[in-house]
């Protein structure tokens, strides 16, 4: 089939692209690029006004595929990605059963390929069931297409078996991907350590909890060689090791949130909204002002959602009962679009970098431009579309979003995946 898609502006800053052109795609592959292009015969769109970018790719999500589907699923969970623009997803392995073998990451490829509405790309633990306490059969996992590992949701505790996950992991091409959390240190801790959890009464969870497993996890990568990621990093300090372990020279990136950037501990009111109890918890004002000249500057490697379903009767408990997470692929790219590029922040080319670019760097996928022999996958934006985040408009099965009610600018219109439309004009398509 082929399709052409024409008068959009298209951006890539891997290829200093940034101008009104047209895309002519056939057989999955970006066939030319150009201005006043033609074809025989196929699907022309005329996207004029609209931004047109490599697909974008959430490295960090949940689905609760296998084992707890009535939360989200990877049909409802593919859905929803394509609705926020994702192209591809990144899963994390803390499903029921856990994605520790083989046979549970061909599970989550069989399964996107036969209801996914983006690419799916399974990771795989660690650690058997996530314990910490023996590998997880990372080979075979690696032979069967996870590209990455992760015991994501649970800190490796004990540092030597970290070690041995990092020295074996050294054989593939592959990045482990870190949740730092001290668990003798976060204990029970429900918010942020300090102001919040003296206001609110709650048990606290200090930053160090997170900051003292990125330092151990650093010195781990410079002995190991093996390269390192962070996952959903929260704190000024712990920006400023993974800073320094940069400036090191050492194989080190990190990932931020949309929440983590743009609301912090103060947003937790008296209501106690379980909506905004998140893991690793919201910081400071100064934490998420950091963070976002993190971004910036580019310490910040890439924007997450850490996309985290849960069902209304479990969020509907008392604060402490209530399971952490929030759900973001619907809202990431209209947060970022208000709060980060109209806002002047950062630009478009930056935005890519971010949400395109890093993400297929990291989890070792091939890198998709706008030209000519590229895979087509591409979102499609409109820059202006004012929108209200509300939960009728959401495609996952969850509502626990922290950012219902806001007032948004910019979203994607369109996704393109290997060159098939899986959303037009705001709809998903069938």
């Amino acid at each position: 089939m082929a399709l052409m898609l024409k008068n959009a502006r298209l951006i890539d800053p891997q290829i200093g692209l940034d101008d009104v052109a047209d895309i002519l795609i056939r057989d999955g592959k970006i066939v030319e690029v150009g201005t006043n292009l033609s074809m025989e015969k196929g699907v022309e769109r005329d996207l004029a006004g609209k931004i047109v970018t490599p697909g974008l790719v959430d490295m960090h999500v949940h689905f609760r595929d296998p084992g707890q589907e009535q939360k989200e699923d990877i049909a409802s969970g593919s859905r929803a990605a394509a609705h926020g623009g994702f192209t591809a997803v990144c899963t994390m392995p803390n499903t029921d059963p856990v994605v520790d073998d083989a046979v549970a990451v061909e599970y989550v490829k069989a399964r996107a390929a036969a209801v996914g509405k983006c690419r799916v790309i399974p990771s795989g633990a660690c650690s058997k069931n996530l314990k910490g306490e023996v590998l997880a059969d990372m080979g075979d996992m690696y032979a069967h297409g996870a590209p990455v590992f992760t015991d994501d949701g649970h800190g490796i505790q004990d540092a030597g078996m970290m070690r041995r996950v990092m020295d074996y992991a050294r054989q593939f091409d592959t990045a482990i991907m870190v949740h730092c959390q001290d668990d003798s240190l976060v204990a029970d801790g429900q918010v942020n350590e300090g102001v919040a959890s003296t206001r609110l009464g709650m048990v606290g969870w200090p930053a160090e909890g997170e900051e003292l497993e990125i330092a151990r996890d650093i010195a781990l990568c410079r002995l190991t060689g093996c390269p390192l990621h962070i996952q959903h990093i929260t704190t000024k300090r712990g920006l400023d090791l993974v800073a320094a372990a940069k400036a090191e020279g050492l194989p080190v990136t990190c990932e931020v949130t949309p929440h983590h950037m743009f609301l912090t501990e103060d947003a937790i009111t008296a209501e106690y909204q379980t909506s905004l109890k998140v893991n690793p918890p919201l910081r400071t004002a100064e934490d998420a002002a950091a963070l976002v000249e993190g971004l910036k500057n580019g310490v910040i490697d890439a924007i997450v959602t850490d996309h985290a379903p849960h069902t209304d009767w479990e969020k509907d408990r008392e604060f402490e009962l209530a399971p952490f997470g929030m759900t973001g692929l619907e809202t990431s790219l209209g947060l970022v679009l208000t709060h980060l590029v109209r806002a002047g922040v950062i630009d478009y080319g930056r935005m890519v970098e971010a949400m395109a670019v890093a993400p297929r760097a990291i989890l070792r996928q091939e890198p998709v431009k706008i030209e000519a022999g590229s895979t087509a996958d591409l979102t499609v934006i409109d820059p202006e579309a004012a929108w209200t985040v509300e939960v009728e408009d959401f495609c996952s099965k969850a509502n626990n979003s922290g950012f219902i009610g806001a007032e948004l600018v910019g979203r994607a219109t369109d996704v393109y995946v290997g060159g098939w439309a899986t959303m037009e004009d705001g709809a998903i398509v069938e």
